[in-house]
């Protein structure tokens, strides 16, 4: 493992342990070269992922590599400034990921993770979700935006 001070390309592990979430290893490694300490985080990935998405310009499908980090930056937009524990963002990414790994599939749309996103919102945050829903649906008016917040809001009181 790369120093990220010095570039000093050998760490030893000082210490190795789970996260509070059970989804990787969080590694203190000391560098070789320059004494100075550092963390890693290690994840299990069960398969290569790769997500289709329609090409933007209509000339059909275009095909990209999953992002885990990708994927925690459009949930972390989506509940930024909620009362939602830090913990509880990684245990939903860390389970769609694995939704997604285990699935069988080496390819998963994009539309896919969307409604796994989505499906996990709505049990965490409803204004979280409707944030969400708001780009991933692509509401063109203001009209189409209060259509699905009151659905929420009527869902939320039966």
């Amino acid at each position: 493992m790369r120093c990220p001070f010095c570039g000093h390309d050998d760490s030893q592990v000082k210490d190795s342990r789970p996260t509070d979430d059970g989804a990787a290893i969080r590694r203190r490694r000391q560098c070789e070269g320059c004494a100075a300490r550092f963390t890693t985080f290690e994840r299990i990935q069960l398969r290569e992922l790769t997500v289709v998405k329609a090409a933007g310009d209509g000339s059909g499908l275009r095909r990209e590599p999953f992002e885990r980090d990708k994927l925690l930056r459009s949930i972390s937009i989506a509940t930024r400034k909620r009362p939602i524990e830090p913990v509880r963002i990684e245990k939903l990414v860390s389970g769609i990921q694995r939704q997604l790994e285990t699935s069988g599939e080496a390819e998963v749309s994009s539309k896919r993770i969307g409604e796994l996103v989505m499906d996990g919102l709505k049990g965490l945050d409803s204004v979280a979700y409707i944030r969400f829903a708001s780009v991933y649906r692509d509401f063109s008016e203001a009209r189409d935006f209060e259509d699905f917040a009151g659905q929420v809001t009527d869902a939320g009181r039966e």
